[in-house]
């Protein structure tokens, strides 16, 4: 028997029993829909973290009381640590050598408010005139703050585009009041619009001059200090062990004590996302592989079942010219209908879901070929396996007994 009639002798077995065909996919379709669905979700949350989440540039580092904080003893810890105030920046600014600028960030929640219109917590930053530059902030309209309206505490404030399209809905912003909190400012810029992150926008902020912030809600916050190294990427760690010893040395820190202070670069926040979506697929693969192996047990099962009701069948074949190998390859060629025909289900089932959990919860989702690529392949080597014994069972039968067989 050549491939193409086996093909079709398989597809008309597996076609004649519609319903348990059905029922034996479930396990592959469920199995194949989940890699999919949460590869597809985790492949885009990597582009969109490396694009968007991850603002940093490579030459750019903070220093913070916090850190990435990975533990709860790490967390105890870090809140044991001193606040970083306004004076260290001012040290840092004049003392490190190799940072091209050091900024300052610090942050509180607040309602802003336009007559009638308003929006609760949004989130306030108390910056240094060069924040923007160094954390490549881009300004839709407008202008970021000066450092002379830093210097003299002006009451300016740049804003997220959702505050600018709740609360001047139909009119430009600029030059315009803004309540924030309790205190009035005057808008001098609008952000560009960064989108949705994991359904949480990114763009209900807003960004007034540093003294600002600290004469209306006051110094009790740490601040969060941003340093450029000079020289670039290149110059990155020595930038990092210079501005390293100047907080120490602040802190009056012991030699052998570990650092006051936790300390964030692009590289570490890569890091640890590579961390998170490894865990989380190596987690959906092992759900997954449940849901295949009990998916590969059941088309076993099956295809042994049928491999009884149909000895006759196998008999009269053998008789009439068939060799074990063409029995042997119709099991299997059924087997991999069966199983390919369940990932091609999960395949557009997992890619829906994958959009849909885009166009919902506005998580970003890429569906590749790669992904698409190994559904397939999962689906395809699980039938083969499973059809493997039965297909030997099957081919191994005596041509006399077979012929007997009354089932």
């Amino acid at each position: 028997m050549d491939l193409a009639e086996l093909g079709r002798a398989a597809f008309d077995s597996v076609r004649s029993h519609k319903l348990r065909s059905f029922l034996t996919l479930l396990g592959i379709i469920i199995g194949v829909t989940t890699i999919v669905g949460v590869a597809s979700v985790i492949t885009g949350l990597e582009a969109y973290v490396q694009e968007k989440l991850i603002q940093l540039s490579p030459d750019v580092f903070v220093i913070t009381k916090f850190g990435i904080i990975q533990s709860r003893e790490e967390f105890f810890q870090a809140v044991k640590r001193p606040d970083f105030d306004y004076h260290d920046v001012e040290v840092l600014s004049g003392t490190l050598a190799l940072a091209d600028a050091v900024a300052a960030d610090v942050t509180t929640a607040a309602p802003v408010r336009y007559r009638d219109r308003r929006l609760a917590d949004m989130r306030i930053h108390g910056t240094t005139a060069n924040f923007a530059g160094v954390v490549n902030l881009e300004i839709e309209s407008g202008r970021y703050f000066t450092e002379a309206d830093e210097t003299a505490g002006s009451p300016v404030a740049v804003i997220g585009w959702d505050i600018k399209e709740e609360l001047y809905p139909a009119v430009d912003p600029i030059g315009r009041d803004i309540l924030i909190g309790n205190a009035a400012f005057r808008i001098v810029g609008v952000v560009a619009q960064q989108g949705r992150m994991l359904g949480l926008s990114q763009d209900n902020q807003a960004w007034v001059p540093m003294h600002a912030f600290r004469k209306t809600w006051g110094r009790r916050n740490s601040i969060d200090l941003v340093l450029r190294a000079r020289g670039g990427v290149a110059g990155l760690d020595a930038s990092i062990d210079e501005a390293r010893a100047v907080v120490r040395a602040l802190r009056h820190t012991g030699f052998r004590e570990q650092d006051p202070f936790g300390l964030v670069t692009a590289e570490a926040l890569q890091g640890l996302w590579r961390q998170i979506s490894t865990a989380a697929f190596v987690l959906t693969l092992l759900i997954a592989g449940v849901s295949l192996g009990v998916g590969g047990v059941v088309i076993a099962n099956i295809m042994l079942v049928g491999v009884v009701e149909r000895t006759r069948e196998i008999g009269v074949r053998l008789a009439v010219g068939a060799r074990p190998r063409d029995i042997r390859r119709q099991f299997l060629l059924e087997a991999a209908i069966l199983s390919v025909s369940g990932g091609i289900a999960g395949v557009v089932l997992g890619s829906a879901a994958a959009f849909a959990v885009q166009g919902i919860l506005h998580f970003p989702a890429r569906v590749t070929p790669i992904v698409l690529s190994a559904g397939l392949g999962l689906s395809a080597a699980v039938g083969l396996v499973a059809g493997y014994w039965p297909a030997r069972r099957a081919a191994a039968l005596v041509v006399v007994d077979a012929l007997r067989d009354e089932a």
